[in-house]
């Protein structure tokens, strides 16, 4: 199978919301958009390197970035790269820590740190002025998703 013929071209269209979930996984879905467009030169302005939020999941499962590039290069579906995940984990997790890193993924703010909070406060003043339900780093993403694909806050 070409990974070209399953890779979203990100330069289009945004990879997967970080609330989508593959095997109960937050982010991973996504993740394996950006790994699959980044192979297919199509990744945009999204950034495949286990950095920022992807780095979570990264350092949850116990894999580094690199290797999960190189078995998306097989061109597997995200099924078999789930299983390959599951199999290659240096951290093998029970459906209900899953479970419960992603909720809490789902509900992660931007930390109390004074340069996060500008951060995100100087992002979202360039996404919307009207928007008040951005709370968690997810509702970040998808603004950020929706308005760089056209959308209107």
């Amino acid at each position: 199978m070409s990974t070209s013929a399953i890779a979203p071209d990100l330069t289009q269209r945004p990879p997967r919301s970080p609330r989508v979930r593959l095997g109960g996984y937050v982010l991973l879905p996504r993740i394996l958009d950006k790994g699959r467009a980044a192979l297919a030169g199509k990744l945009g302005e999204y950034h495949y390197a286990g950095k920022g939020m992807d780095r979570h999941f990264f350092n949850f499962v116990g894999l580094d970035h690199a290797s999960l590039k190189q078995e998306l290069a097989k061109g597997g579906g995200d099924w078999e790269i789930l299983n390959w995940i599951q199999a290659n984990a240096k951290h093998q997790r029970p459906p209900w820590e899953i479970a419960a890193w992603s909720e809490y993924h789902e509900r992660r703010t931007p930390d109390g740190d004074i340069e996060t909070l500008e951060f995100i406060t100087e992002q979202l003043k360039k996404l919307s002025t009207l928007r008040e339900d951005i709370h968690t780093w997810f509702d970040y993403l998808d603004l950020d998703d929706h308005c760089t694909f056209g959308g209107k806050a």
